[in-house]
């Protein structure tokens, strides 16, 4: 099945990507940057152009990873973050009217654990899930080998389940360091990788919450396998003991035995996982 070509598109709120997937690989990409002001249109146009670009007669469909709500039966796309124009975009339609190709559209979190299950530290978990942390936390559930986007494309939004006095997503992602220093992620792990004992901390007392979360979502899913990506996973080696330490105190101890968490190793998930979704659905 990896031997088809599909057309992958990472449909990000700053930039859009587009590549061909083929045994595995990215054979061509182009990346350009999306207006934040853009209209429907604008944003459309340069979809196509990145599209018309690289496509080929070999090409047997096209993958969208988005970041937003998804319709995924109809392909229709809602309020697509950092884009305000795409309030909802029959995205699949008019892609596939202009090319004549299948359109599979999906959450960007649920392309990244499908890119992580067909290219990725996933190929060999039967049951795995992809934790993206940046501004947010987000993920994708891999359930036997498939893809599990729930009833309305919404599973996964572990970071919206209440948690102290907020969130996961307030303390487990790169809003905490905001929300409680001030500060950015990247410039605490600026600190960090000099030495500075505060930001050490501060990521020690991050992996505390991280690992609870990590808690939540082996009582949800109970999976083999944790994949953590994002931007939040260079700094890993600042909050990974903590990490652990807070999962160790698992109510199951275990259901740790077998449970692994490693960090992506992927350069482009998005776009990888946005292709997997045509493998995923031939299965």
């Amino acid at each position: 099945m990896n031997n088809q070509q599909v057309i992958g598109v990472d449909l990000g709120g700053t930039h859009v990507r587009a590549g061909i997937i083929h045994k595995g690989r990215i054979k061509k990409m182009i990346s350009d940057r999306i207006p934040a002001s853009g209209n429907v249109e604008e944003v459309l146009r340069i979809l196509y152009h990145q599209i018309d670009k690289i496509l080929n007669s070999s090409v047997k469909a096209i993958g969208i990873g988005v970041p937003s709500v998804v319709d995924v039966e109809k392909g229709i796309v809602f309020d697509v973050q950092n884009i305000p124009s795409w309030k909802e975009v029959p995205l699949k339609d008019l892609v596939e009217v202009r090319y004549h190709l299948p359109v599979l559209i999906n959450n960007d979190a649920n392309c990244y654990a499908l890119g992580e299950k067909y290219f990725g530290k996933g190929k060999k978990s039967h049951s795995m899930i992809g934790l993206s942390i940046g501004t947010g936390l987000g993920a994708g559930i891999i359930i036997n080998d498939r893809l599990y986007a729930g009833a309305n494309c919404g599973a996964g939004e572990f970071g919206e389940v209440n948690y102290l006095d907020h969130n996961f997503e307030y303390y487990a992602s790169g809003q905490f360091f905001q929300n409680f220093y001030n500060i950015t992620g990247k410039d605490i792990f600026e600190k960090a990788l000099e030495n500075d004992e505060h930001a050490i901390a501060i990521f020690h007392k991050f992996g505390t919450h991280l690992g609870n979360a990590i808690k939540m979502v082996l009582f949800t899913y109970d999976p083999e396998l944790i994949v953590i990506g994002g931007s939040v996973k260079q700094a890993f080696s600042f909050y990974k003991e903590t990490m652990w330490k807070s999962v160790s105190k698992f109510t199951y101890p275990k259901s740790l035995d077998k449970l692994k968490i490693e960090l992506s190793e992927l350069k482009e998930p998005g776009v990888l996982g946005a292709g997997a979704l045509y493998y995923d659905r031939s299965q």
